[in-house]
């Protein structure tokens, strides 16, 4: 009876995550489609792009993406004002359009001048697409419903973003200077159809009367928000762990082949698209939302430890290891990322929508920033001792939020 059912829930399932009944939601999940391509293109060939076509060193391209990150941290903060000026969605067209533009500006680029200058533009904007993007989720939706609408935007950008990585391997098996070249510019060509799936979409309660100005919280001289905000900057660390940290331990302190560091991203593709939108919706108040922070903070702690066992043993025994340390993580990943919108999007106040997700992003900018230089330093740079201090970091990050989360309801 399960085997026969199943399909249809399952087709129920793609349809309502990839065609949702509601306008908005639609047309923010094709605008996500496109974007999410992009990524996983640029993702995949960028790094080659710079180094081989461009012709910059890896420390130009490490430079120019760090300076670039700072930029993304003010961009976060200032598109938050914008929004509660111009309207959220306006914010969220013209910075997509503005990425792809800065994208195209990439085939140009020969000196490290150049590089920092476009990076900080592509990268900048980004920023600004997140917090425009929670801004309309913040002010299209209510309660519950607006955390379940973004886990099911993360779900659909990860599937295609897997996608757009299938599409990059044909450029980088042709491996010449046109693939590479024809690679980003459909980077830039999928963020324009983003942008265009926008467009047209009218999102009442953009723009906040000037009448009621006086009434309107400001984030900066919210505590608990500035608090709540710090925490999930450095819970958002994880991601620079993940993405940084675990492929060099895996090379560099493990017996593990490099190809196990593939293996370790896709299983962390796969249970994120199938368990987010569950950890979303058990995530539906501050209480719920502090204690889903609070178990991420010790699955990660979790995690940390078996990243660190894993310099012990044979090849399989390490690889054993290393996968259920990535489970942990992903599972961490999952309910952290559900905690930290509903408390993100319920401690706001909802009149000043557009500059409390501004700085909500900027935590999140904050964490992505740092994450390289944290990461390196204590657990590549000093091994056990160093996972340790990332195990203990995490933890109380986890600990605190929960009780935030419960002063706070």
């Amino acid at each position: 009876m399960l085997l026969v059912a199943s399909p249809p829930r399952a087709a129920g399932w793609v349809r309502r995550t990839l065609s949702p009944d509601d306008p908005v939601a639609r047309a923010l999940t094709w605008s996500t489609m496109s974007s999410a391509l992009s990524r996983g293109v640029f993702f995949s060939v960028s790094a080659l792009f710079f180094t081989r076509v461009a012709g910059l060193t890896p420390t130009t391209v490490g430079f120019g993406l760090t300076v670039a990150g700072a930029v993304a941290v003010a961009a976060s903060l200032g598109a938050g004002y914008l929004a509660a000026v111009v309207g959220a969605r306006r914010v969220l067209v013209v910075a997509t359009a503005g990425q792809a533009v800065a994208l195209l500006a990439y085939l140009t680029v020969g000196t490290p001048v150049a590089f920092v200058a476009v990076a900080c533009a592509a990268v900048g904007q980004q920023a600004m697409q997140r917090t425009a993007l929670s801004t309309m989720i913040a002010q299209s939706f209510t309660g519950p419903e607006r955390v379940e609408v973004r886990a099911r935007l993360r779900v659909v950008m990860n599937c295609f973003i897997g996608v757009g990585t299938g599409l990059a391997a044909i450029a980088l098996a042709v491996g010449t200077r046109p693939a590479y070249m024809l690679a980003m510019a459909s980077t830039a060509a999928l963020l324009f159809v983003s942008a265009l799936s926008l467009r047209r979409l009218r999102v009442p309660g953009q723009v906040t009367p000037p009448a009621a100005e006086h009434t309107r919280r400001s984030p900066l001289r919210d505590r608990t928000y500035l608090a709540a905000t710090a925490l999930n900057a450095v819970m958002t660390m994880q991601f620079g762990m993940l993405t940084v940290g675990v492929p060099l331990w895996v090379a560099g302190w493990t017996a593990a082949p490099p190809v196990t560091v593939a293996a370790l991203l896709a299983v962390n593709t796969v249970l994120v698209s199938l368990l987010q939108v569950w950890a979303a919706r058990r995530a539906h108040d501050l209480p719920a939302a502090g204690r889903s922070v609070a178990r991420a903070g010790a699955l990660l702690a979790v995690a940390c430890a078996l990243y660190s066992a894993a310099t012990s043993g044979g090849v399989a025994v390490v690889v054993a290891v290393l996968a259920l340390a990535t489970v942990a993580h992903s599972l961490a990943e999952i309910l952290s990322e559900a905690g930290s919108w509903t408390l993100a999007f319920e401690l706001a106040d909802p009149d000043n929508a557009g500059a409390y997700q501004g700085v909500s992003q900027t935590g999140a900018a904050l964490g992505s920033m740092l994450a390289p230089l944290v990461v390196t330093t204590t657990a590549i740079d000093h091994g056990r001792g160093g996972w340790a201090v990332l195990a203990a970091l995490f933890l109380a990050a986890g600990l605190s939020t929960l009780a935030l989360a419960r002063r706070a309801a």
